[in-house]
């Protein structure tokens, strides 16, 4: 059992293979969080405020008696609500039917369940192998209940957290905000969260929780490049392989918020959930609420094993589908080789050239619909352009499929032109506020995903896109973010539920369409890396890192990325030089190593390489296949990160589980003269075991590889990269 309750003294206690989470009922039905940490046998671990915990300023409850002070506002709380004296960063706000914004709820019953609960209409975690607990509050006064539903992996270490707000009284309530909230007694910590912005998505940023409030988040409508809806609490001392580390992944693709607060007796509250700025979800009498979900994993040997426990769980426990642990298509994507400037003749040449040397699904990108040969219209009409394509899509697609290539499309269905027949017709779809003109962005608006109407006509249309031809692969895009907010399908008081209903909607079409198209394989993209998160690898078990592709920029963008998502998980292409975004001239060979980290394809004009390229590229699929399984489920170490100025290399490693075979990948990323031959110290290997690197006849111990370490090789030209096949001796 992974959860165990103490019926005397009201303590639920959530075990993991790793990891303890406690917390108890007190005697004023108040739901303390107690500890969260290291594995450790069960006992009470409220004896530090069993007596009472009160400091000035600080209300107590109002049934407590005068001498026995009790104070919500110094207490751990498991949902830490507004108004009843906790001066902190509140998770639930609920606004009364007599206006009073206040909540205090309190221990009404639970129960113990086999397997993952599961929410309706959002993502998240599931499966066989976990327990569910379900806690109900009631507020004192008023009839709203909170079911706080906790989900334990035992295996991955991982909790997933999430509730239901329930509306029981005869009056409407207003829901102002709706997060989960974790406390720490006490404890100094830094947070780590991951911002950036187009192109340079998921730079590691580290700070100090300090006195007040530290927050990361997004009211675009989107997760964004901007920040990830994934942070990590650690102790100060923390690298690696060391230290107390607890991860929070939001399984969520909208607007967002995670926080950290320290008070004034140094004890730290995380906020994690939807971003309450313009959040007002209106609850009429018997109406319900379900927040996303919160997946947390702690680890007490650093950031590594904490990652290795998200890849583990979101490969097997969040991503679906025929697609989520088989292996992928190399493929080529005719984005950046032809951009708008293609027909069906030249798509047919390079696919026929790509074949030629193993690429096996060819991938035509914007403009084949519509009127599209630019970016000024046509987006919402999702006909194919026959002209440009010299025939019908079918034509198009058994023309590709006769080179020995599947035939993938890209789509960009949440979006509109308004130079399209779908907003002549429509012009109520897109998001635009009255009497205001709308802010277009890449000269496009975003149809409004909230309303029925507007899901089904885009579905219909993929719907006939995607039965008349056979279609093995969709990018799925969305370039740009959520401006102009209003919805004319709901009234001026429920304005501030739109962002939220957004999201279900695009939830609900991506169920529908990925449900119905179970053979095809779905790719999230978002102007590249916009939208990685959790949400969305619920439906596809794959997204766009980054639309920036140079080999020495994806370091730093695959190394932010690898702290929550599993390789298998990241979108990775070779590309031309010198690179579109950065003019950067990196070696083929270098370029094709970084993308072997990630799910591998190429997004070039095949039909302008040399021989010599081709034969490369040949080379690097047979490669990336031989390595595939290693790569892709192989236990992943950061070795050495990029953003150290005093370092040359970044190196990482995957190895297998038992320590039987392991790979390291180097890049150096820094130039410059008098260089320093480095040593690596590696990982995951068996101490007493012999190994041969690149099947050479010198033998290393497990032990010496990862105690004294592994020098680079030096190349001298810009940019090499290594790989270091480590193998058992027989």
């Amino acid at each position: 059992m992974s959860i165990i309750f103490n019926e005397e003294n009201k303590i639920f206690t959530l075990q993991t293979k790793s990891s303890s989470y406690q917390m108890k009922v007190d005697s004023y039905g108040l739901l303390v969080h107690t500890y969260y940490g290291k594995k450790i046998p069960i006992c009470d671990m409220s004896y530090n405020f069993e007596n009472g915990y009160y400091l000035s300023f600080s209300p107590y409850d109002a049934i407590a008696q005068p001498w026995n002070p009790h104070s919500v506002d110094m207490l751990p709380q498991e949902i830490s609500t507004y108004g009843n004296g906790d001066f902190r960063e509140s998770a639930i706000n609920v606004r009364q039917a007599d206006g009073s914004l206040g909540l205090e709820l309190r221990y009404d019953s639970y129960k113990i369940e086999k397997g993952k609960y599961s929410l309706q209409g959002l993502p998240s975690f599931y499966g066989e192998n976990a327990e569910t607990l379900v806690i109900t509050l009631k507020d004192k006064v008023y009839d709203i209940y909170v079911h706080l539903y906790y989900g334990i992996f035992e295996e991955y270490d991982l909790i997933t957290r999430a509730y239901k707000v329930e509306n029981k009284t005869n009056s409407a309530i207003n829901l102002e905000k709706a997060m989960i909230s974790l406390d720490f007694f006490n404890g100094d910590f830094d947070l780590v969260t991951f911002h950036g912005k187009h192109m340079k998505e998921r730079m590691l940023q580290r700070n100090e929780v300090f006195y007040g409030t530290s927050s990361v988040g997004s009211s675009r409508g989107a997760s964004s490049h901007m920040q990830n809806p994934f942070a990590i609490l650690c102790d100060t001392n923390a690298n690696e392989e060391y230290g107390s580390v607890y991860g929070f992944g939001l399984v969520y693709s909208g607007n967002f918020l995670i926080s950290a607060s320290k008070s004034q007796n140094r004890s730290t509250r995380v906020n994690v959930g939807i971003n309450p700025e313009n959040f007002n979800f209106i609850l009429e009498a018997g109406d319900s609420f379900v927040t996303p979900e919160v997946a947390m994993v702690y680890s007490n040997e650093g950031f590594g094993k904490m990652s290795r426990c998200y890849h583990k769980a979101i490969r097997n426990n969040l991503c679906r589908g025929k697609f989520k642990t088989a292996r992928r298509p190399v493929l080529i994507n005719n984005w950046e080789g032809t951009y708008f400037d293609f027909n069906a003749d030249k798509l047919v040449a390079m696919a026929n050239d790509a074949s030629k040397i193993g690429i096996e699904l060819f991938v035509m990108d914007d403009g084949w619909f519509g009127k599209r040969d630019n970016d000024l219209s046509g987006l919402g009409d999702w006909t194919p352009n026959e002209k440009k394509l010299q025939g019908t899509l079918k034509e198009l697609g058994d023309r590709i499929n006769a080179t020995g290539m599947k035939f993938g499309i890209w789509f960009e269905p949440e979006c509109i032109s308004a130079d399209s027949d779908l907003y002549r017709a429509h012009p109520d779809y897109a998001f635009q506020m009255p009497n205001r003109v709308p802010s277009e962005s890449r000269n496009q608006l975003v149809l409004d995903m909230s309303r029925k109407e507007v899901r089904d006509n885009i579905y219909n249309q993929l719907e006939k896109v995607l039965n008349s031809a056979n279609i093995s692969y969709v990018k799925w895009d969305f370039n740009r973010h959520i401006s102009d907010l209003y919805s004319v399908a709901l009234p001026k008081d429920r304005q501030g539920e739109v962002f939220h209903r957004y999201i279900l909607g695009l939830y609900e079409l991506l169920e529908r369409i990925t449900a119905n198209f179970p053979d095809i394989l779905f790719e999230s993209c978002s102007g590249g890396g916009g939208r990685v998160d959790m949400g969305m690898l619920y439906y596809m078990p794959q997204v766009w890192t980054s639309d920036n592709s140079d080999a020495i920029d994806r370091l730093e963008i695959q190394y932010g990325t690898s702290f929550a998502y599993p390789v298998s998980a990241m979108g990775a292409h070779v590309s031309t030089v010198p690179n579109h975004g950065n003019a950067r001239v990196t070696p083929l060979k270098t370029r094709g190593i970084v993308a072997y980290f990630g799910t591998y394809g190429v997004e070039l004009d095949i039909t302008k390489m040399t021989d010599e390229e081709k034969t490369e590229i040949q080379r690097q699929i047979v490669e990336f296949k031989e390595y595939y399984d290693l790569i892709q489920y192989g236990e992943y170490y950061r070795l050495q990160g990029p953003f150290d100025s005093t370092k040359f290399y970044t190196v990482w490693e995957v190895a297998k589980e038992d320590g039987s075979e392991a790979l390291v990948a180097s890049v150096r990323n820094r130039n410059e003269a008098g260089f320093v031959h480095e040593i690596i110290k590696l990982n995951g290997l068996i101490p007493d075991k012999f190994y041969r690197i690149n099947n050479s006849e010198k033998l290393y111990s497990g032990a010496a590889l990862m105690e004294h370490g592994l020098k680079m090789e030096y190349d001298f030209f810009a940019y090499p990269a290594r790989l270091y096949h480590i193998t058992l001796a027989e």
